[in-house]
């Protein structure tokens, strides 16, 4: 996928670029890249986008009838040059490298957090908050659970990783008393 992620890169870093100099705030760019995003990710659309009898200006008109509610100018121009380059089944890399662009601008980071156990509303709150300071940027929480850990969570921040399970604690302990 790493293709895919290097292909994506300009029409992201151009999109948020224009992004940055009009009005609306980020967050609604990002929301109607995610809109567009959705559409392209669906296996009938992408087989109708393949279809050779069309032309470009057709495939324009069908995708963005398919985006509810309607994206603006920008986006409708953003389409059309997708299109014309073949690029267009990008827009879901496009939109993930749009929003980590949108979260680096404002200082967010995603804290992927692998639990033992489910986590209530209130521990997570509580953990971000323990967890805030020591990255220094605004987590957004995604949480899965893992009972493999057998205790304790696993926080994965951008490249940082904070690991306080049980399973890796036994594994610490493996290698030392095998060294």
């Amino acid at each position: 996928m790493a293709e895919l992620s290097t292909l994506a890169r300009p029409y992201s870093e151009a999109l948020f670029a224009v992004a940055k100099g009009n009005s609306g705030g980020l967050g609604v760019w990002a929301e109607q890249a995610q809109r567009l995003a959705h559409v392209a990710a669906n296996g009938n659309v992408r087989s109708a986008m393949a279809d050779p009898r069309l032309t470009n200006t057709q495939r324009a008109d069908i995708f963005l009838s398919l985006v509810q509610p309607a994206v603006d100018k920008h986006f409708k121009n953003f389409v059309e040059l997708l299109i014309a380059n073949g690029r267009l089944l990008l827009l879901p890399q496009i939109a993930q490298q749009f929003q980590a662009l949108k979260d680096e601008a404002e200082g967010v980071a995603q804290a992927n957090i692998t639990s033992a156990f489910p986590m209530s509303e209130d521990q997570i709150s509580q953990l971000i908050a323990l967890l805030e300071p020591k990255f220094g940027l605004k987590l957004k929480p995604h949480v899965t659970v893992d009972a493999a850990l057998i205790g304790g969570v696993r926080v994965l921040v951008g490249d940082h990783v904070l690991d306080t399970s049980v399973q890796a604690q036994l594994v610490r302990m493996r290698d030392t008393l095998a060294a």
